[in-house]
């Protein structure tokens, strides 16, 4: 899993620095402000938790509670995906659809660290 989640941590990365790259210099001009921030909103949380599946990748190996680790680690992929993704979609076509996703996303946020702060207490 130390791979997988490096591997996932460190594509993700890179594509919050591009996508952030490209809010700051293509979507400036074409987006009204408010929506400008929901997708600077969205390029903010993807990065932070780019870094913790990087950091997950590395405790995958230290803690011998390692399955809820991993289990951590797919609910912060999978927030990132679903609120900064629906972030970006709502920025961009301003359909409200993606708005209820939005939470979503959060609340597998709220799942991810909650399972490794109980892997580490363990």
């Amino acid at each position: 899993m130390l791979k997988i989640f490096m591997f996932l941590g460190s594509v993700n990365a890179f594509l919050s620095v591009a996508l952030g790259a490209f809010g700051a210099h293509y979507l400036k001009q074409k987006l009204t402000p408010d929506k400008l921030d929901v997708f600077q909103t969205g390029v903010q949380y993807h990065m932070i938790h780019a870094l913790a599946l990087i950091l997950i990748a590395v405790l995958s190996d230290k803690l011998s509670h390692s399955s809820m680790v991993h289990a951590s680690g797919w609910a912060i992929f999978i927030g990132i995906v679903l609120f900064s993704g629906s972030l970006y979609a709502l920025s961009l076509t301003g359909l409200k659809f993606f708005g209820p996703v939005t939470p979503l996303g959060g609340v597998s946020f709220l799942t991810g660290w909650i399972l490794l702060a109980i892997a580490a207490w363990k």
